[in-house]
């Protein structure tokens, strides 16, 4: 019963908020305008991120504190098994909020790529703070864990977790270029990790499973705005989303090749992009219209048509996530992909300029 109340609630609060924000992107003059890079028509509000941190921020807020503030209640919630797991919630929950101040000032000011990474650089800290970490990674090869049971040495630990958190902020950042796109995706993305932690691990991760379900109320909630191209969620939104999936890549019991099956596409053209750029003398963090998504429109596909079919795309991967349990066929499956992935960029990029 909670599962369902917690995925209506960040549904309908964020459908409500979403209005809102449009309202203050208005209001504080955040919109995008037509040129450039931007192809849209008319004057649209870009602060998407305040109504998804908003959905999400209170349904988990709740979902925290209700137990304790209303013990009758604590029968409804799953039980939590992990002694840090308040502590990693907290941090969750600054982190997201310290993501979605710093996006404002972004869309304010439109900083470049230095000021950019050292924002996620800080919001990975505060993960990492928050015991948010990378301490182990499957053995793809056989039963166990790279490293042995006492998995990676702690300097190796920090590193890999500021990789993560900072490639996956990139990797939502770099995929924000259709309407929809990156809310589809991450809903995706929710829904399998989600299903992942109730249904696959072992133990169920209830408690945890709570998350991704809030995170799919709240981007259920706010596509009908942005798919119909009515409000962008702007590097506020960006920022939050990209923080929260890396959150939740680690904190359900280290699902990280789930994430990267479901957003290995994205994530693989964040680094296609970053040499294809070196390559030509532009900065790797420069915006640009030679994203795959943009290079596929100005071939003359049809955005809605795009941004459906990334999301089917997606699904199907998280599916062979939830339907396959050998890890070296997992990892047959994303090398394949990174080379079909490869494939396709080369060729996109042949058809529509540099």
């Amino acid at each position: 019963m909670i599962f369902l109340a917690a995925l209506l609630f960040a549904f309908l609060l964020t459908l409500l908020l979403t209005p809102l924000a449009g309202w203050v992107g208005r209001r504080w003059n955040l919109v995008d305008a037509p040129g450039g890079r931007r192809k849209h028509t008319g004057i649209i509000p870009r602060t998407g991120g305040l109504a998804l941190f908003g959905g999400f921020f209170v349904t988990v807020l709740l979902l925290t504190v209700l137990p304790d503030w209303i013990p009758s209640l604590a029968a409804w919630f799953p039980a939590r098994n992990d002694p840090n797991e308040e502590r990693r919630l907290v941090a969750l929950l600054i982190g997201a909020t310290y993501c979605v101040i710093f996006g404002l000032l972004d869309d304010r000011f439109s900083f470049k790529s230095g000021p950019q990474y050292l924002i996620q650089f800080g919001a990975a800290t505060i993960g990492f703070a928050g015991l948010i970490f990378i301490k182990h990674v499957n053995n793809p090869f056989g039963e166990g864990f790279l490293f042995g049971p006492d998995g990676f040495p702690w300097w190796l630990v920090f590193l890999l977790t500021i990789f993560w958190f900072m490639g996956m902020m990139n990797t939502i950042n770099f995929l924000d270029g259709a309407s929809g796109l990156v809310a589809g995706v991450t809903a995706v993305l929710a829904a399998v990790l989600t299903l992942h932690m109730i249904f696959k691990a072992d133990p169920p991760q209830l408690s945890v499973a709570l998350l991704p379900l809030a995170l799919l109320g709240t981007t259920l909630g706010f596509l009908p705005f942005n798919f119909g191209r009515r409000i962008f969620m702007g590097s506020s939104g960006s920022y939050f989303l990209g923080f929260v999936i890396a959150v939740l890549g680690i904190i359900g019991g280290a699902r990280l090749a789930t994430v990267m099956m479901v957003v290995g596409l994205p994530a693989l053209e964040v680094g296609w992009l970053m040499f294809t750029r070196w390559r030509r003398g532009v900065s790797p963090g420069e915006g640009g219209r030679d994203h795959l998504h943009f290079r596929l429109l100005d071939m003359g596909v049809d955005e809605r048509a795009l941004v459906v079919g990334y999301w089917l795309f997606c699904a199907a991967l998280g599916a062979i996530t939830l339907l396959i349990d050998d890890r070296l066929f997992k990892l047959a499956a994303l090398m394949l992909g990174a080379a079909a992935g490869i494939a396709l960029f080369g060729w996109a990029s042949r058809k529509v300029g540099p």
